[in-house]
């Protein structure tokens, strides 16, 4: 039977009397880094988004003049000086084939090279973590860091089509390969992001289906928002990874998932994570649309430290805490609509 409206305000102004957070960061700020900086050329988030072309295909991870057109040059920032692939925030290390080694300040690649994945990942890494400083995460910010450490990146070592993240027994982010290489789309790269910011965050995320649920569903959100805030609106921004997604969906249009599918809390969960997380990625956009991605992205990131685990009700009641801590009545009962809407609050 649903819980009545009534029964989820009194656990809302619970959970406010029992959280606290830090005052609101400011606003973002360019994501230029520092350290010792180089050019590259690199997708931006991916071809198919910059050229609007649905047509696009892998050919075996051959080059060809639709693909090579869409690259975009780029600033790498924070890297350490040694002419590899490696920095603050991000370090590529046991690829298989050559390493991108350059001393000439430039990584001009085409997507044939391996070498273009591994300067795909960097960039897009060290743009993730440089995103939550702007927000106050970390490097003297008001908020505690996320993931503020050298994240090791491998590059094409799993010969399926397939990633993943880890934190144990090693901290690291694993891009796999076929049909589209998976470190070729930046959507791919920010979603396994999205699961090292939840690991960072609290130890209990993945320890439930319904948890892995939530993670699936942020790496997805992470992977539209982010995305659109490096590199510019989207005709389309609820469709994720839709050029990695080219060699196994069937088209016109392709997509991994979608912020968009318009499932409900607890009616279409089916145990599967990536499923169910569409419930939870559609929420976190519909509060990013409601405040805009500074302030969404804010208090659902602080709602995350320490979570216990358990289900989507429970993160979402933190997650309209700290937004009426951080910005007030008006933009919490926005969050509580959003997660109302999904059947969650």
């Amino acid at each position: 039977m649903p819980r009545s409206r009534a029964w989820r305000v009194l656990v809302v102004l619970a959970t406010l009397a029992s959280l606290a957070f830090a005052p609101t960061a400011a606003s973002a700020a360019p994501f230029n880094g520092g350290g010792i900086t180089a050019l590259a050329k690199v997708f931006f988030p991916n071809p198919v988004v910059t050229s609007g072309n649905l047509a696009l295909t892998d050919r075996k991870d051959a080059d060809y003049a639709a693909l090579n057109s869409q690259r975009v040059t780029v600033t790498l920032t924070n890297l350490d000086g040694s002419g590899n692939l490696c920095g603050a925030w991000a370090c590529v290390v046991n690829q298989t084939g050559k390493g991108a080694f350059e001393t000439d300040g430039t990584y001009y690649y085409t997507r044939h090279d391996d070498r273009f994945e591994q300067v795909m990942a960097y960039y897009w890494v060290t743009q993730s973590q440089l995103y939550l400083q702007s927000l106050g995460f970390g490097a003297g910010g008001p908020y505690q860091g996320i993931n503020d450490n050298p994240q090791s990146v491998r590059i094409d070592q799993w010969g399926v089509d397939n990633s993943f993240a880890s934190d144990k027994p090693k901290d690291q982010m694993v891009f796999g390969k076929g049909g589209v290489d998976d470190a070729e789309d930046a959507e791919v790269i920010l979603h396994e992001y999205g699961h090292q910011i939840h690991f960072s965050q609290s130890a209990l995320f993945f320890s439930s289906t319904e948890a892995g649920s939530i993670s699936e569903g942020f790496g997805d959100y992470w992977a539209a928002d982010v995305s659109e805030v490096v590199a510019g609106l989207q005709d389309d921004p609820a469709c994720i990874a839709d050029w990695d997604s080219v060699s196994y969906t069937p088209g016109p249009q392709h997509c991994l998932r979608r912020l968009d599918a318009d499932l409900t809390y607890p009616d279409d969960l089916n145990g599967r994570v990536h499923h169910d997380g569409e419930i939870w990625s559609q929420a976190l956009w519909s509060i990013r649309i409601a405040l805009g991605h500074v302030q969404a992205d804010t208090a659902i990131l602080l709602a995350q430290f320490g979570w216990k685990g358990t289900n989507m009700p429970v993160l979402a009641t933190r997650t309209v805490a700290a937004a009426q801590n951080l910005y007030g009545s008006v933009a919490a009962n926005k969050v509580w609509q959003a997660f109302h809407d999904r059947g969650i609050l």
